[in-house]
């Protein structure tokens, strides 16, 4: 039996990588989750308890996290466990340098204190640490860090913390970057889920600036399945960049989704992309990310199988055959309102 701990497990990739990790029958799996506003229970509901242990708690409780270790001797460590979002970001970045550096900080000296052998910690980050690309080209491995925004600095600072605990230390560390998941239980801050539960209702679809910012989108699934790849066959000290070479505008993506909900869900009054309304830029945002995933194709043989006019009709689906769990979210502290204005 592997142990496998996932921090931010109950979160939206966290527990999609919990769920694509107990499909092997050998696999056991740990979450620890501080179950701040993005964590969800029922986001690990009906999970095999003979395979799964749920604790409660923060990254940055060192004492914590090193009881963890020392009692599960896991052989992989998925740090998922982060504030995500830029807007809250912009709203609060005190939070995000707690959790993203000083939570990655006591992972990794955690490990250090109480793991041998051959495990590895994969240190799961994003493309948004790169900064903004032009029209042109596309963010490797090489990429300089140009963070643009509180949440991106933090992430760019785990990201070196754990490059520098395997070459200073050791510990067995692989850095992914992935690019824009979408897909089943992610929250509805984020521009899918928040555009299909506001077009259902119909309210407004905000769209920031002139709506051409521009996102590869990866679904959830193909990024699980990506990073366990990472675990099992990468070369701890390597970074893996993951993303699916589709770029969409996110006008686009608001469009795509209003057509697929008329389609699913006919609106009586008419087509949705009447509520698609422009409101003010967020401060910063970054023109274009996009990624070239050659080195974790060619070297572990990924490749995205969902292609995205499948995989968005799948997300959407979910959404509509789960309102209970979209209301549950929606009633807690956050009701789908602007965030990140900073005047």
């Amino acid at each position: 039996m592997t142990t496998h701990v996932v921090t931010g497990g109950a979160g939206f990739i966290g527990s999609n990588l919990v769920r694509r990790l107990l499909l092997r029958p050998d696999a056991r799996v740990v979450v620890l989750d501080a179950l701040t506003y993005a964590g969800n229970p029922d986001n690990l509901e009906g999970l095999p308890a003979d395979r799964f242990r749920f604790v409660k708690g923060d990254i940055c409780d060192g004492a914590l996290v090193r009881k963890l270790f020392a009692e599960e001797r896991p052989s992989v460590v998925f740090n998922l466990a982060a504030e995500s979002h830029v807007d809250r970001s912009i709203d609060g970045p005190r939070a995000f340098v707690q959790t993203n550096v000083l939570g990655t900080f006591e992972l990794l000296e955690a490990a250090r204190a109480e793991l041998t052998g051959d495990y590895r910690f994969v240190h799961v980050s994003t493309d948004e640490v790169f900064g903004s690309l032009s029209a042109d080209g596309f963010f490797t491995e090489t990429t300089p860090y140009h963070p643009s925004s509180p949440y991106s600095a933090t992430k760019a600072g785990a990201d070196h913390l754990a490059r520098a605990y395997h070459h200073t230390f050791g510990v067995p560390t692989l850095v992914t970057n992935c690019s824009n998941n979408y897909g089943p239980r992610q929250f509805p801050e984020k521009l899918i889920p928040l555009m299909i539960l506001n077009a259902l209702e119909g309210k407004p679809l905000p769209v920031y600036g002139d709506g051409k910012n521009v996102r590869d989108w990866l679904y959830v699934d193909d990024h699980c399945d990506a990073l366990a790849l990472v675990a099992e066959r990468g070369t701890p000290g390597e970074t893996y960049l993951i993303g699916g070479h589709n770029e969409w505008a996110n006008i686009d993506i608001v469009r795509k989704v209003c057509e697929v909900l008329d389609e699913l869900r006919p609106d009586s009054a008419g087509k949705r992309e009447r509520l698609i309304t422009y409101v003010k830029d967020r401060p910063g945002h970054d023109r274009r990310y996009a990624i070239d995933p050659a080195k974790i194709g060619r070297e572990l043989g990924f490749k995205p199988a969902v292609d995205f006019a499948v995989g968005i009709r799948k997300t959407i689906e979910w959404y509509l055959d789960n309102r209970s769990w979209c209301e549950r979210i929606s009633n807690g502290v956050y009701r789908r309102e602007r965030l990140g204005v900073t005047s």
